[in-house]
């Protein structure tokens, strides 16, 4: 006799994903948990990273596309002074600046430079592809390679806090889709011409939805199949939320 299969489950899990702990980890924990394959995610955040992970079951992995076209706002913090191969703190230092004479006004007048529209290159260390080949396989063998630049878009920032003698920043960025905050600080870091990296980074808001409304990972290693899909947003839902 057949093992009677669980329905097929179908919706958008919102997950707050741990420091650490992959995008593709996530998906991995969801697959396990709801007995299904058909499990994606909308929108990579790199494993120093933490904050909404939009994760889409069944039916929705339709609305993959339309989900990571939506608009992200991220909490971050930028180190001045020192960039690694990575523009984050996972990478290796390759260049290091003194910080001294660098004001408040001249952070802010940085900043300002990148509101608004304008073209950013993606980092050597991200998931776009080279002849098919992802960038990060090519840097982790060394090689460096041309990227097209891309048109993003700031469409609000706010700098929430400047530590100058330990070079520190934190802030806050609402931006389009394909926009990389790494790249973000580390051409911010280029204008104040000491270099930066990116030490801290959280997305707290993917569309209309809030990193509040999310479930975390160990609250969801801890869950049951039951539990996690009343946690499923329906599509329907989805589709019928304005979108920021």
């Amino acid at each position: 006799m057949n093992t009677p299969q669980p329905d097929a489950p179908s919706g958008v899990l919102l997950v707050d994903k741990d420091p650490g702990f992959t995008s593709h980890n996530v998906v991995a924990l969801c697959r396990r948990i709801l007995a299904t394959r058909k499990v994606g995610h909308c929108g990579t955040l790199d494993p120093m990273a933490t904050g909404m992970l939009m994760i889409v079951v069944g039916k929705a992995t339709r609305l993959q596309d339309f989900l990571m076209s939506e608009d992200k706002v991220y909490s971050a913090t930028m180190q001045l002074g020192i960039e690694t191969n990575s523009q984050d703190a996972d990478g290796e230092v390759v260049a290091s600046k003194p910080t001294t004479g660098i004001s408040e006004d001249d952070i802010l007048r940085a900043f300002e430079s990148f509101h608004t529209e304008f073209d950013q290159i993606p980092p050597m260390y991200s998931a776009v592809k080279i002849n098919g080949v992802p960038c990060y396989k090519l840097a982790r063998r060394g090689q460096e390679v041309a990227r097209k630049s891309r048109r993003v878009r700031v469409l609000d920032y706010s700098v929430t806090h400047i530590d100058l003698p330990a070079a520190r920043v934190d802030f806050i960025v609402h931006c389009s889709k394909g926009f990389y905050v790494r790249t973000y600080a580390h051409d911010i870091g280029q204008r104040l011409g000491c270099g930066a990296h990116l030490t801290a980074l959280r997305r707290i808001r993917s569309g209309s939805f809030d990193v509040s409304q999310a479930i975390s990972v160990p609250e969801l290693k801890a869950s049951t199949r039951s539990q996690v899909l009343e946690r499923l947003i329906p599509i329907d839902h989805i589709l019928n939320t304005p979108q920021s």
